[in-house]
């Protein structure tokens, strides 16, 4: 049962062969890699307008020049990463431009912003897009966290079917959303052409500023509040960077695929952020961050009563009010896109821990790939993580914004100064004239790209430090040291481990075969016929009396049986099972330290959950003592109980190359009745 419903949810285990079916063409790409950044615009300017309402009605001037700012910084990240991809196409993206150019320790930086810039990727895509669908689905409101808790669960089983399969999901409603917005921009840009443009549903309404700008929009504050907007508006460029990471997943020229799906994302994100702006402006939208009490009408606040709906959902009421299917579409697409969002987390997180666990800074299982060739341990953590968020922070993007994008704009300032780097490396050695000029028509690219994100990167620690982000600083700062005790733990074990050039295994002098009794049973005396096959140096039985009349009954039964082994009895006066033996066992080899120790416990083997929890508890404790004792060898001698047939009898789960591993032909024949083994060579057919 659990081997076909794993099966129905993730799909038939893939040979390690067919990795090479798993690979993206661009038109897949686009919404595997992109979703996360197209889908921020859908919040981008939410940010935007919500920060500056706190100036009131005169800040809200300075939206559009903020978003233009926006797009700026936007292209040259996107033309920056045009050329990482080309230089660097084997996923390792910017952690390995920071460690190649700047070093270990940079690299760990740069690893350590990316994983929270993944994990918080996933938390706001998903509270989002659950904040937007409650504009057309009321029941939502109020119900946020478990929706987006089921939603991650979802999302992470779709994704662990395999990235291929996730993304050809995940390619239409992506589709769907472009289509939408660029379709409301263009009917409410033709709309303002014909003066037919609406206001927006809280066009009425005035916003009133906060204290500190009851004497106008000017002065230090009011540059510091445009700094923070901006910085806001700066969440449009979170994802840009996972199609550096995601090369190897591209279609060959993969480089080229990789650069192509990164323009593509440029040209379409930055047309719509600024679309949804203008036409904020121009219908005259009120967005609030506090709304029961900025905004008011005639001098009234409007109270808690008013609910206050997203950008989209204002400008698209509006625009599509004779065309109520089109609000819907527009509505729908953005909520399932910020649900979707967070698929390009479960790409790029599990492929970054892959390659951060093939170099030793995080365990070694995040580097194997599951049934589906995905990266599953990878996806399973991410997933859990933001769980966490989730429910910490209630759903709330207003919240977990303020930890959002301070990791990504870490990352690429890093990387773009190993870029830097790497052209004036090879500006040193290369002759060729045509190529280098191109090269350094590269490092002009990365070099602008290191001012512009270095001075985001600026603006967003000094705007967003105490609103939220020393959060996920304090959290980048654990990763390093843990992915760095990780390593240093690796290092030591492999010290350890090595092998001198000279060195031979040295034989032990005598081995001291031990056989571990409680009573005298069929297991017992499996252990002793299997001890006794070995031809051990000295052989014995072992038990401990903890009640003497028991103990008594044991020694005349081993008697009568004549049972060619001695059997020693330890005495136990405080009814301990464990002690006594770990220390008679310390005692054999302090004895004679050369001599190897070999301990037999007999084991029942069952078939049901809870019978484990009913037998081997003695055995597991002192199976696990005694692990740690040098020259000490621990065998698990098993018996199966009759309830064991049942995981015997369980169906085989008959995969490609069943016959040739040696697996029973009945078993496969059965297999392909139930319809669970198809043949894929002509020697198994």
């Amino acid at each position: 049962m659990t081997g076909s419903a794993k099966r129905l949810l993730f799909g038939r285990a893939l040979r390690s062969d067919r990795l090479g079916e798993t690979l993206l063409p661009k038109r897949i790409a686009l919404p595997v890699f992109a979703s996360d950044a197209l889908s921020s615009v859908a919040y981008a300017p939410d940010e935007i307008f919500l920060t500056l309402s706190l100036g009131g009605m005169a800040a809200y001037a300075f939206s559009w020049p903020i978003a233009l700012f926006v797009v700026v910084v936007m292209l040259t990240v996107v033309a920056s990463y045009r050329q990482n991809v080309r230089a660097y196409p084997s996923g390792g993206g910017d952690y390995e431009v920071a460690t190649v150019n700047l070093g270990r320790t940079a690299g760990m930086v740069v690893a350590s912003a990316l994983l929270v810039d993944y994990v918080l990727t996933v938390a706001v895509s998903i509270s989002s897009g659950v904040q937007n669908a409650a504009a057309a689905i009321p029941y939502l409101r109020g119900n946020e966290a478990p929706t987006a808790v089921i939603l991650v669960v979802i999302l992470t089983a779709i994704n662990l079917r395999g990235v291929r399969e996730s993304g050809t999901t995940f390619a239409v409603p992506t589709y769907a959303f472009m289509i939408g917005v660029l379709g409301m921009a263009a009917f409410g840009l033709y709309q303002h052409l014909r003066g037919s443009l609406p206001q927006a549903a809280s066009a009425p309404y005035q916003i009133e500023p906060s204290a500190m700008f009851a004497n106008g929009f000017t002065g230090v504050a009011a540059a510091f509040l445009v700094l923070r907007a901006f910085s806001s508006g700066c969440a449009a460029l979170t994802g840009v960077e996972a199609i550096s990471n995601g090369v190897p997943a591209f279609r060959k020229p993969k480089s080229k695929n990789a650069a192509t799906t990164l323009l593509l994302m440029g040209t379409l994100a930055v047309t719509m952020l600024m679309s949804i702006v203008v036409l904020g402006n121009a219908m005259h939208l009120h967005y609030a961050e506090d709304p029961a009490t900025q905004l008011t009408l005639n001098g009234a606040p409007v109270g808690s009563s008013y609910v206050q709906e997203t950008v989209i959902g204002q400008l698209s009421a509006g625009i599509f009010a004779s065309f109520p299917i089109g609000f819907y579409w527009v509505t729908a697409a953005t909520g399932i896109i910020l649900v979707l969002a967070a698929n390009t987390a479960f790409n790029g997180f599990p492929v970054l821990g892959s390659v951060l666990a093939r170099d030793g800074f995080l365990p070694r299982q995040l580097h194997t790939r599951g049934d589906r060739l995905a990266y599953s341990n990878g996806i399973l953590a991410l997933a859990a993580v933001a769980l966490v968020l989730i429910v910490a922070f209630d759903a709330q993007v207003t919240r977990l914004i303020q930890l959002y994008i301070v990791g990504v704009f870490v990352s690429f300032t890093l990387s773009q100064t190993g870029m830097v780097r790497h052209w004036t490396r090879l500006l040193r050695t290369e002759t060729d004239p045509r190529t280098r000029a191109r090269m350094m028509r590269s490092r002009i690219i990365n070099g602008f790209g290191l001012v512009m994100t270095g001075c985001v990167l600026v603006v967003v620690l000094i705007t967003k430090f105490l609103n939220g982000a020393w959060i996920a600083i304090l959290a980048m700062v654990a990763i390093f040291f843990v992915m760095r005790g990780i390593r240093r733990h690796y290092d030591r074990v492999s010290v350890e481990l090595a092998p001198d050039d000279d060195e031979v295994v040295a034989l032990p002098s005598r081995i001291h075969a031990i056989v571990l009794v409680s009573k005298i049973h069929r297991p017992t005396l499996r252990a002793l016929a299997f001890a006794r096959a070995t031809r051990p140096s000295s052989l014995e039985a072992l038990t401990v009396s903890v009640d003497e009349h028991d103990t008594d009954d044991l020694a005349a039964e081993w008697t009568r049986r004549a049972i060619p082994v001695p059997l020693k009895v330890l005495d136990s006066p405080y009814r301990e099972v464990t002690r006594p033996i770990l220390d008679y066992v310390r005692g054999l080899r302090r004895a004679s330290p050369r001599d190897l120790v070999i301990v037999y416990i007999p084991e029942y083997i069952v078939g049901r959950w809870w019978e484990q929890l009913l037998h081997n508890q003695s055995a597991l404790r002192l199976k696990g003592r005694l692990l740690f004792t040098p020259g000490v060898m621990v065998t698990s001698v098993p018996w199966q109980l009759e309830s064991s047939g049942r995981v015997v009898d369980r169906p085989l789960d008959i995969g490609p190359g069943a016959v040739r591993r040696g697996e029973p032909a009945a078993s496969v024949q059965d297999a392909v009745v139930r319809g669970e083994y198809e043949p894929t060579h002509d020697a198994e057919r």
